[in-house]
């Protein structure tokens, strides 16, 4: 069966940055900049960025398409003979799945949300009252388990219809119109009362909030939330380099995604503080930022049913855009596995991924007491560590060894790919930094991660 190709580069830019832009772009960047140095933090996020998060991509990108295969089969085409590094791809698909085994619950509360807004739920709520909807909505599996089914059978039968044919063309539409409302509704937080002070706390610099943090902690900060912002590390960026072609370099095309991703983050953070600052609502991070405190703002707002609705729309897209990919990346691995039509596989595969998001829904309710690190933590808590704190630094380290060292696919074959084509190339000097210093700096973020994480 002929690979897959997509239809345009500009569907293989938004499909990628579709993967990279999530919930975290939304409810993690704009508050860990408030809190870390306005602008400082976003300068040293966009160097971290630049120095591991964009070389990392590069590395992923290159190695699915040298090899035309999902993660799961990549390696194998690529690696040497008699090696073991294909064992690592089955780990990535795994990591594809557990993501979305809590993501998909992440996905439906915001389509959950959306129709409350739309049906105007929170039109004059009490603060009491908006917290109690989430708590609700939380305690309550019969919603989720719709939203999340929706979630999920929107994601497979938007990829049933094939890369170009469908999965491209439906993220292209819905990017554009993420962008288009992330527009309006920066427009709208610029022309509140509070707007400049929120803008203040958001973008300029501050010394002195660097300095109450700690410069360590600022910058361990922005190299953190630079290499998961990308989410590299578990093939699921190597599956849309298996459907470009060659004509161009792959250095220049994660600049673009990198881009996009960061656009969407610095936006986010456009249109919340304004928002917080003009309300007098103290700024969070976190569900308790998305569930609580904006629907709270929209609720006392002039038009906040409107613009409530937009948000929830805007948070959406940026959920479904991640999900679309994954699921992309999940069906092409059952592809190379079963060699089943794409249909087939589109139907198995949503059972199952509706069957393994069960139990993160469950455990805000009916499974509440299983608590697998401090107290108040549950299976979401325990799904995301595995794929945040484990999964994607391990695969990321795995993956640059892989690309550099002679005993993986070597410097001279990754080089060779990743500088075909027209565009930005990687210099061969880069090869001491990328194979000695990128990992070092990723297990520093590692390591860190597993001290500073509250196993109870």
């Amino acid at each position: 069966m002929p690979r897959a190709r997509l239809g345009s580069r500009l569907g293989f830019i938004l499909l990628s940055a579709g993967c990279a832009i999530g919930i975290g772009n939304v409810w993690r960047f704009p508050y860990m900049a408030g809190q870390n140095g306005g602008a400082i933090f976003v300068v040293i996020y966009l160097i971290c960025l630049a120095a591991l998060g964009i070389p990392a991509m590069t590395m992923e990108f290159a190695m699915g398409r040298a090899a035309q295969k999902s993660i799961v089969k990549l390696y194998d085409e690529i690696e040497p003979k008699k090696s073991k590094w294909h064992i690592h791809g089955k780990v990535c698909f795994a990591g594809n799945v557990i993501l979305m085994m809590f993501y998909t619950t992440v996905a439906g509360w915001m389509l959950y949300y959306f129709v409350k807004m739309i049906k105007g739920d929170f039109v004059a709520a009490s603060s009491e009252a908006v917290g109690e909807q989430f708590g609700n909505m939380l305690s309550n599996p019969g919603p989720m388990i719709l939203f999340v089914g929706i979630v999920v059978a929107m994601g497979f039968f938007v990829c049933a219809g094939g890369v170009a044919e469908r999965l491209e063309v439906v993220t292209k539409w819905m990017m554009i119109a993420l962008m288009a409302i992330m527009v309006i509704l920066v427009i709208n937080s610029f022309r509140m009362d509070g707007a400049a002070e929120g803008l203040k706390f958001f973008l300029v610099p501050s010394v002195e909030k660097v300095k109450e943090a700690g410069l360590a902690k600022v910058v361990l900060g922005a190299l953190n939330q630079s290499f998961f912002t990308l989410s590299i590390g578990m093939g699921s960026m190597a599956i849309f380099g298996s459907y470009i072609g060659k004509q161009r370099s792959l250095l220049g095309e994660s600049v673009n995604v990198a881009v996009l991703d960061t656009i969407i983050a610095i936006a986010s953070g456009l249109i919340i503080f304004p928002t917080c600052f003009s309300y007098g609502v103290e700024v969070s991070s976190g569900p308790s930022l998305i569930f609580v405190t904006l629907p709270n703002i929209f609720a006392n707002m002039p038009g906040g049913r409107i613009w409530g609705a937009m948000f929830f729309l805007f948070m959406s897209f940026a959920a479904l855009s991640t999900v679309f990919a994954v699921f992309e990346n999940i069906i092409s691995c059952t592809l190379d596995i079963t060699k089943l039509s794409r249909k087939k596989a589109c139907i198995i595969d949503g059972i199952l991924m509706f069957l393994l998001s069960l139990p993160c829904v469950l455990g805000f309710n009916v499974w509440s007491k299983f608590e697998p690190f401090a107290e108040g933590s549950g299976i979401m808590d325990l799904e995301d560590f595995i794929v945040s704190n484990l999964i994607l630094p391990i695969g990321c380290i795995i993956f640059i060894i892989f690309c550099t060292s002679k005993y993986g696919w070597g410097w001279k074959k990754f080089l060779e790919e990743a500088n075909e084509g027209r565009g930005l190339k990687i210099a061969k000097w880069l090869r001491p930094y990328m194979a000695y210093v990128m990992p070092v700096i990723i297990a520093i973020v590692l390591i860190v991660g597993l001290i500073n994480f509250d196993f109870g």
